[in-house]
């Protein structure tokens, strides 16, 4: 990561910047497995909710003076009702829980640590601006056959379980998004979960480890 510099952005800070983020993301997206065929508009407004919000954060990689990658958080009950509501059903509260909501690396640029260092940097401004006890993204589901799906593709599950993330299948939530050609598709995207303390797990458990939760 010689060549490449971290910056977090908050307020302000993130203004300059909503252009060259909005396009990365238009980028990353637009691959698979998200196959999102979206506008730089969209993107700018979307990227100006985080500017506005001092519960959040955008971590951005920079190279050359350009980003070419971003990953963003904020706490879960900041997010959309679609995000939050797969949490309330569960009987889980929102305020336990910071939200990762993505992270986008242009390809040349994988494989050099970067990830590593989105995750890092946002689960340590949830641990220094909240009471959360876990951090949460979701990844979308694709079948096995799906024709855009290329050869060898593995995902990133790995990846994910090496930051200590599990998936937890209880928790799912639908969103729909235009694909590249321009049809409007649901999607289904299921949560992963990683303590940020001691809590181990948002289930609530009795003695003798009986499950209470759905």
């Amino acid at each position: 990561m010689q060549d490449v510099s971290i910056r977090l952005l908050h307020g302000e800070a993130l203004i300059p910047w909503l252009g060259a983020l909005a396009r990365l993301r238009l980028a990353v997206f637009r691959e698979w497995p998200y196959l999102y065929e979206g506008n730089e508009a969209d993107e700018r407004a979307y990227l100006r909710c985080y500017a506005g919000n001092p519960k959040a954060l955008v971590v951005a990689a920079f190279a050359g003076g350009e980003p070419v990658g971003m990953a963003s958080c904020l706490p879960l009950s900041c997010e959309s009702e679609a995000i939050v509501a797969p949490f309330r059903a569960a009987g889980l509260d929102p305020a336990r829980f910071f939200y990762l909501a993505e992270s986008v690396l242009l390809a040349p640029w994988r494989g050099r640590g970067i990830g590593v260092a989105f995750f890092a940097a946002r689960e340590s401004f949830a641990r220094s601006t909240s009471l959360a006890e876990f951090a949460t993204f979701c990844g979308v589901l694709r079948p096995e056959d799906h024709p855009e799906r290329p050869p060898g593709w593995t995902g990133l599950s790995t990846f994910w379980r090496h930051r200590g993330y599990r998936q937890e299948p209880r928790l799912c939530c639908s969103l729909s998004w235009p694909e590249r050609g321009g049809e409007t598709v649901e999607h289904v995207l299921r949560f992963w979960l990683k303590p940020l303390g001691r809590t181990a797990s948002p289930w609530t458990e009795p003695p003798g480890g009986a499950m209470l939760g759905p």
